[in-house]
């Protein structure tokens, strides 16, 4: 579709920028100049779940919700295999509420040669009961979709680098022991002999239980690459290329019995030979963008096709409603656009409300964020994860790494707007921190490149402590932002309740509850002095999520509205957008000043509008002008309640 910004003409000062980007006429021509036609039906591959354009997603890294079931915990045996693959005799699960940098006990018998290395071997325990024992609070919270990171059978903490795809984590249920001898039983490559091992059926459960309550759940998978663990890779380890399984990695030589050496060599993704990677025939370079061509083996892909069809529709009745509701696809733009359009008609042939979402990242890092356009064009992914519209975000409220203008920040979106089509941008996945990412606080705290640096160890300079009240001032204006711009809002767990932490791993902490006693955080990961941070639920911004959600639920023009950016004024450091659906309309204000300013936003509708979190105070639009006064810092979300 067509997307553009005009210059509205107004009485007003001149160093004031007036735009409109209107969304319901999208624009920025896609790459092959087709429009995707959004009233397409479902049984059309382009199609777009809609109850994706109105989700509010809770993503849950299972080993770091909670541990509902302690029988289940990880014994050393079950994290053999994956980095640091150096285990301690004297390692144990670490106490949930310990704190964060406080080395275990088991870090001074380690060999490895950063203490802080360890951090990967912590375990807390987290598990699918857990999740289940805190659906009525993920419910309370006003959430109605969970992506949850990867469930499969794995070794790591992180789940991207499995032991077979087909089976949820046997310490995410509650008989690991039992999980395996079924596991082993089976013969992994035919779907017939797969059973239903403990730990599956608590996950089902868990999706029927999540259904129940209105809430969707999908799934996060790398086809990309497997862990060294992974069933078919061993048996090429061991049969090296008499192994059926020998075309589905990228082998580069195999083992000569006949010497003493091992040659056998493998590409595993990004160089970690932890994460073999699967094999591709591509059209052109590995640097192309997107990748032309599709994985090398047919019966990798069939595998591949069973595993997404065994959770998509459990029973095999036809009748998806007791299966998952998508797939989160990891490193996307490393497998071969091919693979993708195969994968699509797959899904949508098993359940066209299945939504498919790519993680689209890096094209240069630290620098270049690459355009998810190719992706969107109905054949492949309804919507990716949205770091793009999280960079300029983060640049423009927290000053980050410098200072915006509000002019700049309008022409950064429309850039980062280009060539989606409505549908699709009302479907992305507005995320402003994950597992892959610092926490939002903490990266608003920290006001440098986006996601480089942003580790202790990688800058000592970086502030690992709790966040001050001028960034939480400014991550309030950044999520009244998130919950009334295009997308569907996304929130990490634990970022609701106040929680703080730099980029990986010290973005995966152990969710804070109330029910839990947290140690103070005070250690220092290189002993420097630091301010003691006492840990627990912050309730005022529980409460403010909360708020928003539901304004965002009870305002379709916030889901489905055009935007007017109506006032842009770079002098004053003030901005204004308008969300418009026929007569509903919503107006956004935002002074990133340091005094008080009056705001004379241009509005389509006249009479009053009402603070949508304090709706005792109201405001009056006269002459196509609601005149306002706004404090330094802040934000507004103003809804119209009805003419005079």
């Amino acid at each position: 579709m067509r997307a553009f910004f005009t210059q509205k003409s107004r009485n007003m000062k001149s160093n004031i920028l007036f735009l409109v980007l209107f969304v319901a006429n999208i624009s920025f021509s896609c790459s092959n100049n087709n429009q995707i036609d959004q009233n397409s039906s479902k049984s059309e591959i382009s199609y777009i779940p809609e109850w994706s354009q109105k989700v509010i997603w809770y993503q849950i890294f299972v080993e770091r919700f909670r541990n509902g079931d302690t029988s289940n915990d990880p014994t050393a045996n079950d994290i053999i295999g994956t980095y640091p693959d150096s285990i301690p005799g004297n390692w144990h699960i670490t106490a949930w509420g310990s704190d964060w940098y406080k080395p275990d006990d088991y870090f001074s018998k380690s060999p490895l040669p950063s203490k802080w290395d360890n951090l990967q071997l912590r375990r807390y325990g987290g598990d699918l009961q857990g999740v289940i024992d805190k659906l009525d609070y993920i419910q309370s919270l006003g959430i109605t979709a969970i992506y949850f990171n990867p469930l499969n059978d794995s070794p790591s903490l992180h789940k991207y680098d499995p032991r077979n795809w087909r089976h949820i984590d046997r310490n995410f249920g509650p008989d690991p022991v039992k999980d395996l001898e079924m596991i082993n039983d089976e013969n992994p490559g035919d779907p017939d002999t797969w059973e239903w091992t403990t730990a599956d059926n608590l996950f089902l459960d868990l999706v029927k239980k999540c259904h129940e309550r209105g809430i969707k759940v999908i799934m996060d998978y790398s086809w990309n690459h497997t862990g060294s663990e992974f069933w078919a890779f061993k048996d090429i380890q061991e049969k090296g290329e008499k192994s059926e399984f020998a075309d589905w990695f990228e082998i580069n030589s195999f083992d000569d019995p006949a010497t003493e050496k091992n040659e056998f060599s493998y590409d595993g993704w990004a160089g970690v030979q932890y994460m073999p990677e699967m094999k591709k025939d591509l059209l052109g370079s590995h640097d192309d963008v997107p990748l032309e061509g599709n994985l090398h083996s047919e019966n990798a892909k069939q595998h591949i096709f069973n595993i997404t069809k065994r959770w998509l529709d459990p029973n095999n009745d036809g009748d998806p409603s007791d299966g998952v509701d998508g797939y989160r696809l990891d490193v996307a733009e490393k497998i071969p656009i091919g693979f993708w359009r195969d994968y699509r008609k797959v899904v949508k042939d098993i359940n066209p409300e299945a939504y498919l979402v790519g993680e689209i990242w890096w094209k240069s890092w630290p620098d270049e964020l690459m355009l998810p356009t190719y992706y969107l064009q109905g054949d492949m992914f309804d919507a990716t994860m949205n770091y793009r519209w999280y960079r300029p975000v983060r640049h423009f409220f927290a000053d980050a790494p410098e200072i915006m203008k509000p002019s700049e920040f309008v022409e950064d979106l429309k850039d980062k707007l280009q060539g989606i089509d409505e549908g699709r941008l009302q479907a992305m996945m507005n995320l402003v921190s994950s597992h892959d990412a610092p926490r939002i606080s903490t990266s608003l705290y920290n006001n440098g490149k986006y996601k480089y640096k942003a580790k202790p160890w990688e800058n000592q300079d970086y502030k690992i402590d709790k966040p001050d009240e001028k960034t939480r001032k400014i991550q309030e204006m950044l999520l009244i932002h998130q919950y009334t711009f295009i997308g569907a809002p996304h929130i990490w767990y634990g970022d609701e309740v106040g929680m703080w932490g730099s980029d990986d791993p010290c973005t995966r902490k152990p969710m804070v509850w109330e029910d839990i006693v947290y140690e103070d955080e005070k250690a220092h990961p290189f002993n420097q002095k630091r301010k003691i941070d006492k840990v627990e639920l912050d309730t005022s911004l529980l409460g403010f999520y909360k708020k928003l959600i539901q304004i965002r639920k009870t305002n379709q023009s916030l889901m489905f509205g055009d935007i007017e950016f109506s006032l842009i004024d770079d002098e004053n450091r003030t901005l204004a957008y308008n969300r418009v659906l026929e007569s509903n309309e919503v107006v956004v204000a935002f002074n990133k000043s340091e005094s008080n300013k009056v705001l004379n936003i241009p509005v389509n509708n006249s009479g009053i509008f009402y603070n949508a979190l304090n709706k005792e105070q109201k405001y009056k639009a006269e002459n196509g002008i609601l005149k306002i006064e706004l404090e330094f810092t802040k934000a507004i979300i103003l809804i119209f309640e009805g003419n005079l």
